[in-house]
């Protein structure tokens, strides 16, 4: 057993955070929280299986480089730059207020002062995690608050990041403030950014573009590991950086190559996992028993970041131009602390700025931050319609900004929610907007959801199956919702989520499979359609139609086959009679199709001066015009046109003495022009 220890603690420690995540959800809680208690359970603290933190601690590096390879990789300027009026100052001005506030209770405490300042940076930064769940649980993403927030945390991470540099600085100042040291570590991480820059900017892209060539997946998601992992550890070898910001600055630099997408996606799942175990390192190192015997000092700093950083923000947003809901939403985001802070935590207990019981506090507030978080995104509607009651104080608070946007799930309702803006989404959206039927688009591709925003349509930004978004989206007012995806498992979960939340809804799901189909209606869905199936049901109808069986009928026996879920065998009790009806029908009717060329005698005519019913017994049951829809059962005012369509029904002596009257009108006219199509 000595050989795998590595594999024991991956293996126990991912399980426990399974376990951890899924009761956090059940909760109501972030995931983050169900990893840091797996990984406080795990932790030497506490009885049972003691995990390895060494080992652990190591495999969360990587964690932290594909952390900040993913925050690099999605950094825009642009973006920020869209913010910048409440992104920049609102960010600089919360680090630098925050920070001060918890140096100042830090030196109440005792500790020293390089300590109170790794606490106070700590607490000033937020989770990126934890906000974009919360802003996507709550619809609030791809609103200009959401944005705001997003661009307020983005220039965190990048003060983070420059922070990560400066503080080896930081822990040199026995004989005082080592300012060379200070200039000597920007010099070398100036000198590491425009190396990747002005070089890695043009050879990272071109060596993935190669790779890419190949045609080999594993190549190039190879490519991306030896690249990032490689260049992370070059960067703190012969640069004296952290990995945090040599995984920065490479994300970064592939973020701007057009394969950046891709990447993205491949680097995901390894993201994910190693964040997952750097999560529950964090809470390996947490001691339960010396939080429970300093439970006034972890109180105290929650309510510093919950509260005091709440406020701030709102004294902020009284001062710069914001809008009032803006300053609310970024106050409810903001009010907590995670990955970074945790971080900067490590950082400070490696250059011994900060001992582990110090640590251990700085968890315990980002637990319960965390913890709490959620429930300061629900405060938010009622918080602005209490401060609303003050018109003076909301007056200041909201005076420079347009008025509010109301949430989506204020703003909409008799709609239809389309799920997946994609290419079958796309259909349903441009119909619903001609026949002018309100609708909502969600989709998890944010890149869609701008598109959609910029054109001025109404989406969420968020996984449908999350129970929250589709609370967002209206459900309950809902008209229909339409499930265009192809992930069958993610329809599965929507529909279900959808079914609790409104159990009479009509849903309309596509499925993939033939499998699908039948797990897609048990589930809930009314109407389930299979595209290739579909197709094969336009051939029969088709086929049908050329060899003169009735279209109503036709119709209806197909409807038989989508009700059966595309069952092939005609088995059940529906299906036998419309396919007798079907049979029957044909045996006593037949259907002509007549095309009326210009010139022929019947052209400027009304049906009843023809008079084809009364001479012949057969009746005039549509017309197509134009290679358009058929007009059925047309009034005996319409006039026949040159190039119409006109279908004819009755027994078969009907049909002939049809067919001898328009021979012997085509006869008596000095042109000649019917075609005869059955």
């Amino acid at each position: 057993m000595h050989e795998i220890t590595l594999l024991i603690n991956i293996v126990i420690a991912l399980v426990v955070a399974f376990i951890g995540g899924v009761v956090a959800r059940r909760l109501g809680l972030p995931t983050i929280v169900g990893y840091l208690v797996a990984g406080i359970a795990l932790g030497p603290f506490t009885p049972g299986f003691i995990g390895d933190t060494g080992i652990i601690t190591q495999l969360a590096e990587l964690g932290v480089i594909f952390l900040m390879f993913g925050v690099g990789l999605h950094f825009s300027l642009n973006d920020l730059w869209k913010v910048r009026t409440v992104a920049i100052p609102g960010a600089l001005g919360q680090m630098f207020l925050t920070t001060m506030l918890a140096y100042g209770l830090s030196q109440w405490w005792g500790w020293s002062p390089a300590s109170g300042i790794v606490l106070g940076l700590a607490v000033s930064i937020a989770s990126t995690v934890v906000l974009l769940r919360g802003l996507i649980d709550n619809g609030l993403l791809n609103t200009p608050h959401g944005q705001a927030a997003v661009g307020w945390l983005v220039l965190e991470d990048i003060a983070t990041v420059l922070i990560l540099v400066l503080m080896p600085t930081l822990a040199n100042t026995n004989g005082g403030f080592d300012w060379s040291g200070l200039i000597f570590t920007l010099l070398k991480a100036v000198a590491f950014v425009a190396l990747i820059w002005f070089v890695g900017r043009r050879l990272i892209p071109w060596v993935l573009l190669r790779i890419a060539y190949t045609r080999s997946r594993e190549l190039f998601i190879l490519a991306i590991l030896a690249i990032t992992l490689g260049i992370s550890l070059g960067a703190s070898e012969w640069f004296g950086i952290s990995f945090a910001l040599g995984a920065f600055v490479v994300g970064v630099v592939v973020g701007e190559s057009p394969l950046s997408h891709q990447v993205g996606a491949d680097v995901f799942p390894f993201r994910e996992a190693f964040t997952v175990l750097f999560f529950v390192s964090i809470g390996m190192v947490v001691n339960p028993i010396y939080l429970y015997n300093n439970i006034g000092q972890v109180l105290i700093l929650t309510a510093l970041i919950v509260v005091g950083k709440s406020v701030i923000t709102l004294m902020l947003g009284l001062i710069f131009p914001w809008q009032g809901r803006t300053a609310l939403v970024v106050a409810s985001g903001l009010s907590q602390i995670g990955e970074f802070s945790f971080i900067l935590g490590q950082a400070g207990i490696a250059l011994g700025l900060l001992d582990r019981d110090q640590y251990s506090l700085i968890l315990a507030g980002a637990l319960l931050s965390i913890t709490i978080n959620p429930v300061m995104f629900r405060l938010i509607n009622p918080t602005e319609k209490f401060l609303k009651k003050f018109p003076a104080f909301w007056k200041l608070l909201d005076r420079h900004g347009p008025a509010p946007i109301a949430p989506v799930e204020e703003s909409i309702e008799g709609h239809v929610i389309v799920f997946e803006y994609g290419r079958v989404g796309t259909y349903i959206v441009n119909l619903l907007e001609q026949i002018s039927i309100p609708y909502l688009v969600i989709d998890s591709d944010v890149e869609r959801i701008e598109e959609l925003s910029r054109r001025g349509i109404p989406s969420l930004y968020g996984d449908a199956s999350n129970t929250e978004v589709l609370h967002h989206a209206g459900l309950k007012r809902a008209r229909a919702l339409v499930i265009a995806g192809h992930d069958e498992a993610s329809s599965e979960l929507i529909i279900t989520a959808a079914r609790e939340i409104a159990p009479t809804l009509p849903i309309i799901a596509r499925a993939t499979t033939e499998e699908g189909i039948n797990r897609l209606a048990e589930l809930g869905a009314q109407d389930v359609i299979h595209p290739e199936l579909e197709g094969g049901l336009e051939l029969v109808r088709h086929t049908l139609m050329k060899l003169g069986y009735p279209l109503q009928e036709i119709i209806r026996y197909t409807d038989a086959i989508r009700h059966d879920h595309y069952d092939a065998q005609v088995n059940s009790q529906e299906e036998h009679r419309f396919l007798h009806e079907l049979i029957h029908a044909s045996q006593h009717l037949d259907v002509s199709w007549v095309r009326i060329a210009s010139g022929n005698a019947l052209v400027g005519q009304t049906l009843a001066e023809a008079n084809i019913r009364a001479r012949t017994g057969a009746s005039v049951v549509a017309i197509i015009r134009n290679n358009k829809q058929p007009m059925a059962n047309p009034k005996s005012q319409t006039v026949f046109e040159a190039d119409d369509r006109v279908g004819l029904i009755g027994d078969m002596e009907q049909i002939q003495a049809a067919e001898k009257l328009l021979t012997e009108l085509e006869h008596e006219s000095s042109q000649t022009g019917v075609e005869w199509e059955t």
